[in-house]
């Protein structure tokens, strides 16, 4: 929120909101099982989100919110990692060089399969021609919404059979997660003369959580055991997968699916002509380009190998016409939103509004020269805008908050490139600021695989809802019910 200095406020100022109930991001549930309580915030002092953040809230422009960790379906511990600890992995280190060989013109773009930060970035992408691109773009699109309807069914058919006692009622279960199965692993899934597309593992992850709470029980309270399977076979993987396709075949018997159990996966196969249209589209030639850039009508264009610079700019937040442009353009092609619900003010109230009061730099050893307060991070590559990092800068840490990036340079893995610039920034103005030690990646969701990236920047800490102390992530595990957040040596 833009203030003179004259009228910059000094202390912070919140109403409570109380409890809220949405529809839930990550597992998708169409019932408003997202619990969490939320503030709003006039206005804020660093250190008193700093404050906040290390007792588990997160903020979506001047809205502050924290999981109610007991109730909520996805509960969400606080991730950090210690900058001048970061060991990076091969992974990481592999897109630093991608992107380093892409600036010197030497990278061959069509060799480059890359599989993203899902809450940065989002696809699974190979560059193709713009009618390749077309119908790839198409038929993904239906992929998404097949993945998205399976999974939704697989998760209330597991409610079912909890309400009937085929699943213990006193643990959480996980979320079912189905995905789409690559041509080259097919011929080692299925015999036969069907084409198999999907699967989830769904069945090996409640038999995990079943026998963990049965490990759990034992210690907690031998008096009150949880409702688990009588005997250990029925929690087996291939009996779970079994039950639950047995209770979830009526749901797609009228669709091209047909479905099946085997070795605990749940399997789904396609028609022939699902067949055809799949074989298609992963065989498209893919051509020779280089780089891609856009003309005045925002028309993709290919340009020649050059050596190429690339510029980070950190900015105060404030809305920008060129970074809303890009945003609007990558909600819309990766995350597939309607271009009804990508408007100019729900952009500033979601990235551009922010409660923090900016603090100046002192030109002494406590603040960076940047100063604290909410910034936008810009990745500029020979000019041209291709990601802006939403970020926060308080006293101990740099707060990841948000990243969107021009879906034409996905190839990049703009996603994980943006978290090793932030980790390496904050090493380096540790020397203007000793307490700015951390970068903290937003909240790591166990139940959601494709939060589960964020425990691949190591050594992290997860923050524990109970002690509220951070503690190795190798040391955690997550326990239902209301244990959450309990540490132990075994992991999750």
């Amino acid at each position: 929120m833009a203030s003179s200095s004259s009228n910059t406020p000094k202390e912070s100022v919140v109403v409570d909101c109380g409890r809220r109930r949405t529809s839930c991001g990550y597992c998708r549930s169409s019932r408003h099982n997202s619990i969490s309580h939320g503030m709003w915030a006039h206005s804020l002092t660093v250190d008193d989100y700093q404050d906040l953040l290390d007792r588990g809230w997160r903020r979506s422009g001047c809205f502050l919110y924290k999981p109610e960790m007991e109730r909520t379906c996805c509960p969400s511990y606080t991730i950090r990692l210690k900058a001048s600890d970061f060991v990076p992995s091969k992974e990481q280190l592999r897109v630093s060089r991608r992107m380093q060989r892409f600036l010197d013109g030497t990278l061959d773009v069509k060799k480059v399969d890359v599989m993203e930060d899902p809450t940065k970035s989002g696809i699974f992408t190979r560059p193709m021609s713009e009618e390749s691109l077309a119908a790839g773009s198409e038929n993904k699109d239906e992929v998404e919404k097949s993945l998205h309807y399976l999974s939704n069914q697989i998760d209330n058919v597991i409610h079912i059979l909890i309400e009937k006692g085929e699943f213990p009622s006193g643990i959480q279960l996980p979320n079912a997660s189905v995905k789409r199965v690559s041509q080259g692993k097919r011929k080692l899934l299925v015999n036969g003369s069907e084409d198999l597309l999907y699967s989830s593992n769904i069945a090996f992850q409640i038999a995990a959580s079943i026998k963990r709470a049965q490990s759990c029980d034992k210690v907690v309270d031998d008096s009150k055991p949880a409702r688990v399977c009588e005997k250990e076979n029925d929690s087996s993987p291939k009996i779970i997968a079994e039950k639950l396709v047995a209770s979830l075949d009526p749901t797609v018997k009228n669709s091209d699916l047909s479905i099946r159990a085997c070795n605990g996966h749940i399997n789904f196969y396609a028609s022939s002509k699902q067949v055809s249209l799949n074989r298609s589209v992963q065989n498209a030639p893919v051509p020779k380009i280089s780089r891609m850039k856009h003309d005045s009508g925002g028309n993709c264009l290919i340009g020649q190998v050059k050596r190429q610079k690339l510029e980070i700019r950190l900015n105060r937040s404030s809305f920008d016409p060129e970074e809303f442009a890009l945003y609007r353009r990558y909600q819309l092609k990766v995350h597939n939103d309607k271009p009804q619900n990508v408007t100019e003010n729900s952009y500033r109230r979601f990235l551009v509004d922010t409660p923090l009061i900016q603090v100046s730099p002192t030109g002494d050893s406590t603040v960076p020269p940047c100063g604290f307060g909410s910034f936008h991070q810009q990745y500029l590559i020979d000019g041209q805008l291709v990601a802006v990092g939403v970020i926060d800068i308080l006293p101990k840490c740099l707060s990841s908050k948000y990243l969107f990036w021009d879906p034409d340079f996905a190839f990049l893995s703009l996603g994980k490139y943006s978290a090793f610039q932030e980790i390496g920034w904050v090493k380096e103005n540790q020397v203007y600021c000793p307490s700015l030690q951390y970068y903290y990646l937003g909240y790591y969701i166990h139940s959601c695989s494709k939060m589960r990236y964020k425990a691949a920047y190591r050594p992290s800490e997860l923050l524990c809802p109970l002690r509220y102390q951070f503690f190795h992530f190798t040391k955690w595990r997550v326990i239902p019910t209301s244990n959450y957040g309990r540490c132990n040596e075994k992991g999750f």
